[in-house]
């Protein structure tokens, strides 16, 4: 069956920080969505304006900046709503205008596009995904390559094992997953992927959390 939206992938950077933010689309109705917008304003605008689109949401992963650095240049332009979850807000006092703070499980209506928000800590307090028909977008959850750090304040790994086997219970296996961030795969591959060549979805608890924190990496962004 053919899925009722459009993903549209940006690839966005600020000196060496690189990330992905992601529009959605309904098709039917026309409303956009956008995940963790960030850096490029004139990026996401411009890509705005070409679909013609009524940008109606931003949906928020996590706190960090590079995931939020652009809701405060977007509100006055297009007056979206914006989502993140009520323990992340809370915990790391992130508030913005027409914030909308969701709990586990709750789904936002985009046209006839259904969005599951599901909360997944680990990288910070409150971290997030957001699961459609289709896809999956995991912030700094999961990656393709792996999954996120675990340091600073409410970050935990052993809330991002229970996570991770969260994911893997619900994103059925044709779902495609887009990160906030590419290590060697671009975004898109799917759960199958990820089941067989994802390094922290084979791991039993103890062996992810001692692997996840293991001392002196060379990089820190290393999955293998």
């Amino acid at each position: 069956m053919e899925t009722g939206y459009q993903v549209y992938t940006l690839r966005v950077s600020s000196g060496k920080m690189i990330n992905y933010c992601y529009i959605l689309v309904d098709a039917k109705s026309q409303e956009a969505a956008i995940i963790d917008p960030a850096w490029e304003l004139d990026k996401i605008t411009t890509q705005l304006e070409a679909l013609g689109v009524n940008l109606k949401f931003i949906l928020l992963t996590h706190s960090h900046n590079d995931h939020v650095d652009l809701v405060h240049a977007l509100i006055p332009k297009y007056q979206p709503s914006v989502y993140m979850s009520r323990i992340e807000s809370e915990y790391y006092e992130y508030d913005c205008d027409s914030l909308i703070r969701f709990e586990d499980k709750d789904c936002i209506q985009l046209g006839e596009t259904t969005i599951t928000c599901l909360v997944t800590p680990g990288h910070t307090k409150g971290s997030s995904c957001f699961l459609l028909s289709d896809d999956i977008f995991t912030g700094d959850t999961v990656f393709i390559e792996g999954c996120g750090m675990c340091e600073g304040a409410g970050a935990s790994p052993d809330d991002l094992f229970e996570s991770v086997q969260k994911i893997k219970g619900i994103a059925e296996k044709h779902v495609r997953v887009y990160p906030g961030h590419s290590f060697g795969k671009e975004p898109g591959y799917s759960m199958t992927y990820l089941s067989t060549y994802n390094i922290y979805f084979q791991l039993d608890k103890e062996d992810f959390i001692n692997f996840r924190m293991r001392k002196n990496q060379k990089v820190l962004y290393s999955f293998v």
